[in-house]
Parts: structure tokens; C-alpha cells; sequence
């Protein structure tokens, strides 16, 4: 194993998710502080920075990138470049770029800090009145391949289920739920977390399909699906 760095390079800096005030004071000192910020779209990111009064030098590091540019970077970490990697909105390396690079930050010895702050998932465990005590969070289903074996597989999980999914999907997700994990399963679905037009509808998952086959479907969304009971 790499001898590991003293002194951080790279910073995973949460992004706000929908309010602006949601980002925190360390993560606007960081941003300035560091040499350049890795950003998931440079010019969404450019917005929050033009908001934030920062002017940065930043770098596009994407998912279709992520594989040939995590070598380079490495190398100008362990030289000392002082970085901050930051997605759209939320915390880099959950349904976000971001694995590739920390895995071989860990594996070089390269040391990096990840900041707390805004993901989408926590608020809408948290309200959706489902126990915290025990949970997985399964991010996005496979869209084809796997898809069916991933739920059947889910079919008698205890725990609290949390899910993301996209506004085309939702809809089809819920009927999928509904056949796989019952049609009085609880569950609660939640979208355009901290932002204006936020929203959170509880019910068992036959009544979530039925609203949302009438209802307009915009935005990006939580599913949380109660833990399967032996009773």
C-alpha cells in the first residue's frame, strides 16, 4: 500500500440539491481555496460559482470520462494539486461520478476528505415516517438487464428501501413495486426535494400508481418502500 499523504487534495464537496442556502460555509471556503474543481457539468456548476462570487478553474469529469481521466488525476493529486470534485447537485459518489476517483485516491494513498451535506435520499427517508434504524439504499434500478432479478431479490428485504428514479419511469417503477412487493405495501414517494415545487405523497403502492397515472410527472424522485413484514 502507498505511503499515505499528509495533507488533504482532493475534497468531495456536496452541492445544493435544489436550495441554493443549502450549501455550507466550509464547502464555499473549500471551493475557494482549492486549484481547480472537478465538476460534473461545468456549466451548471458555473451557475452555483457565478452565485457563490467564486472564480475557479474547473474540469469536466463526467461519467462517460470518469475511466480515462482518473490516471491523470492521480498523478497531479499525488504531486500536490489541490482539487474539489462536486456534481450537479448532491454528494459526489452517490448515483453521481466519484467512486473511480476515491477508490484510486485509497488505493495510492492520496488523502481525501468528503464534506457533509445535501442528498436527496436522507430527507426523504427521513419523512416518509418508515424506520431509520435499518435501511438500503438501492440508488437507480438496472433500466432493462437484471432489472426483474434485482426486485424479486428485494421481494422479502426487512429493512427500509430507498430508490431513485426519473420522472419517465415513475410511473412504471410503481406498478413493477406493486406486483413484486404487494399492492398494500407502505411506501411514500417524494420529488423536487428542496426545491420550490417539493412534494411528498404517502400511501400503500396500489394508491401511489393510481395517483400518478392521472397526476403530471415532473422531476426527480425518492421512492421509499417500507421493509417487508413476517406478520
Amino acid at each position: 500500500m502507498a505511503q499515505p499523504q499528509e495533507e488533504t487534495v482532493l475534497y468531495l464537496v456536496p452541492t445544493p440539491i435544489g436550495n441554493l442556502e443549502d450549501i455550507t460555509l466550509r464547502a464555499i471556503r473549500i471551493l475557494k481555496e482549492v486549484d481547480v474543481i472537478l465538476a460534473e457539468d461545468t456549466r451548471t456548476s458555473g451557475k452555483l460559482l457565478n452565485h457563490l462570487g467564486i472564480e475557479k478553474r474547473m474540469h469536466s469529469h463526467h461519467l462517460h470520462n470518469e475511466h480515462k481521466a482518473v490516471a491523470h488525476l492521480v498523478e497531479r493529486l499525488k504531486k500536490g494539486e489541490k482539487m474539489a470534485l462536486i456534481s450537479d447537485a448532491g454528494t459526489p459518489g452517490i448515483s453521481d461520478p466519484g467512486f473511480l476517483l476515491v477508490r484510486a485516491c485509497v488505493q495510492e494513498g492520496i488523502k481525501l476528505e468528503c464534506l457533509p451535506g445535501a442528498t436527496a435520499f436522507v430527507p426523504a427517508l427521513v419523512k416518509s415516517g418508515f424506520s431509520t434504524d435499518r435501511f438500503t439504499f438501492e440508488g437507480f434500478l438496472p433500466v432493462k438487464k437484471g432489472r426483474q432479478t434485482r426486485l424479486q431479490s428485494l421481494a422479502q428485504e426487512e429493512r427500509t428501501m430507498i430508490f431513485y428514479e426519473s420522472p419517465h419511469r415513475v410511473l412504471k417503477t410503481l406498478e413493477q413495486f406493486k406486483e413484486v412487493f404487494g399492492p398494500e405495501r407502505q411506501a411514500s414517494v417524494s420529488r423536487e426535494i428542496s426545491k420550490m415545487f417539493e412534494e411528498t405523497l404517502n400511501g400503500t403502492l396500489a394508491e401511489l400508481a393510481e395517483i400518478f397515472t392521472t397526476k403530471a410527472i415532473k422531476g426527480e424522485f425518492v421512492v421509499v418502500v417500507d421493509g417487508f413484514s413476517k406478520k
